[in-house]
């Protein structure tokens, strides 16, 4: 039966009129790629969404300090135990309790090889976890680690409910993920839509925003465009070609974090020819023009470096980007025995600002000597799969970084050490560096170490650094928004006017 048309405008009129305390305040993010899974502890992407469902035991505030989270305090015992005690009371959303258990179950869940974890890296210096009492626990790390809290304040340590992970499973969970955080999943759609809703037990209170829906669109025009007519209120990863037509226009606001982003990169496998030679690998760093790229493509909203380190990590040398110089690149892959070149596989995704058309330019700037790269740029959900099970070509374009670390050990170990999910270096004397760097508890000796092992990939070219990117978003007037240096977006602090 179809009521009439004045019940509905009624129904309008009265919704209008109702206190804003009352009405629903919705928000709709707009993404470059979808989320492939939601389990915090086997991430392949960023944790911009798991990052508003799952709490840590520390957390970063805006200005970057470690905070207290999950733990309300913490502190060491000796050089290789830590001291968590836990916030009382809080439970996750299916009301099982965040206690003790709930960690040692989260963090033996990542450190278990059986289970393969690609996020490993991160937290490969702790031994084990020891359950004092159901509010205190002892984490022991196989040697002294400075980084211990801080490792507590991002991903893979999001505390997840053990009797719900082992009633599911793992395949089922990350579809269906229940946390602790600001936000409960409702929907969750690959390649359309993830819905939250806000969690109004929260242990810091009730957000703000009831409703999130983030919303997958990898074209970036019409992200663009889903925002100019409304259907969205923020979108992330702003193309830099269009950041002047947004300039200005009413009811739209830009936000510009300067070096925010990740340091976009060469990844090349090590052991395979010609790669395994550093000649070659000098020369295809020689061939590249870092400065075309972040100026023509990336309309100045990117800085070419020589380092992974960010300028706001601890350790962070200011390792100056190679100058493109092809004569000198074709002289080294001479006396590598390669004159008239050679081919070789490359992959791009699209994930990042301009990437697939920096990848294309790097076709060409190596086509001049003599390499022929062979381009290929999957979709993203595709691509993380590869990366992950090392089955990417022999050079692939990556992203990375220390966000929500701050310190170049996240920026440096995991894509440098051999062995590491994401590592395709094999170099022993790096592999010495970067242990010693974490077993280093004086600040000044340990900053040693991470320059010395910045120095060493510029030196060996184990992978190619190009340049780090700024972070680009565009949101509506209407939403109180601002850019965060480790790059998540906490729903909890979003207001909606």
């Amino acid at each position: 039966m179809r009521l009439p048309a004045v019940k509905f405008a009624t129904t309008a009129l009265l919704f209008a009129l109702l206190p804003a305390s009352l009405q629903a305040a919705e928000l709709t993010i707009a993404q470059p790629a979808s989320a492939t899974a939601m389990d915090p502890g086997f991430l392949k992407e960023a944790a911009t969404l798991v990052d508003n469902i799952f709490d840590t035991l520390v957390r970063r505030a805006d200005d970057m300090s470690l905070q207290p989270g999950l733990a309300t305090d913490w502190k060491a015992i000796n050089d290789t135990t830590w001291q968590f005690n836990l916030r009382k009371g809080v439970n996750f959303t299916d009301g099982e309790p965040v206690n003790a258990a709930a960690v040692k179950f989260s963090i033996d869940r990542i450190l278990d090889p059986v289970n393969h974890a690609p996020t490993i890296s991160y937290i490969r210096t702790i031994k084990s976890v020891e359950v004092v009492n159901d509010y205190q626990l002892l984490i022991h790390t196989n040697g002294p680690d400075p980084l211990l809290p801080t490792r507590m304040s991002r991903y893979p340590t999001y505390i997840v409910p053990p009797a719900y992970v082992k009633k599911v499973g793992a395949s089922e969970f990350a579809r269906k993920p229940i946390g602790s955080g600001a936000y409960k999943l409702d929907t969750f759609i690959p390649d359309e839509k993830v819905v939250m809703v806000a969690n109004d037990a929260y242990w810091r209170g009730k957000p703000a925003i009831d409703r999130v829906t983030w919303r997958p669109i990898p074209e970036a025009t019409a992200r663009i465009t889903s925002l100019l007519t409304g259907e969205v209120q923020l979108v992330e990863s702003v193309p830099a070609d269009l950041v002047p037509a947004l300039k200005n226009r009413p009811g739209v606001a830009l936000e510009q974090v300067k070096g925010g982003g990740l340091t976009i990169y060469l990844g090349l496998k090590n052991n395979e020819k010609p790669l395994n030679d550093v000649r070659v690998r000098q020369a295809l760093s020689l061939a590249l023009n870092r400065q075309a790229y972040t100026q023509q493509l990336l309309h100045g909203y990117g800085t070419p470096t020589g380092t992974m380190a960010g300028a706001n990590d601890f350790g962070y040398l200011a390792v100056p980007a190679t100058t493109q110089d092809v004569a000198k690149a074709k002289t080294l892959l001479t006396q590598a025995g390669y004159p008239n070149g050679f081919t070789l596989r490359f992959q791009a995704p699209r994930r990042y600002i301009a990437s697939a058309d920096v990848a294309q330019a790097i076709v060409q700037d190596l086509a001049a000597i003599g390499v022929k790269a062979q381009l290929e740029v999957p979709e993203w959900s595709v691509y993380t799969q590869q990366v992950a099970a090392q089955k990417q070509a022999p050079m692939y374009m990556l992203a990375w970084g220390s966000t929500q670390t701050l310190d170049a050990d996240a920026a440096l170990f995991p894509i440098l050490h051999s062995g590491e999910p994401y590592s395709t270096v094999n170099d022993p004397e790096m592999d010495k560096l970067l242990d010693q760097s974490r077993q280093t508890v004086d600040a000044a000796k340990r900053k040693v170490l991470l320059q010395q092992i910045q120095q060493r990939v510029a030196e060996q070219q184990p992978l190619i650094p190009l340049y780090r990117e700024d972070t680009l978003y565009a949101h509506s007037d209407a939403l109180t928004f601002k850019g965060r240096v480790d790059a998540r977006i906490p729903l909890f602090d979003l207001r909606l006017k």
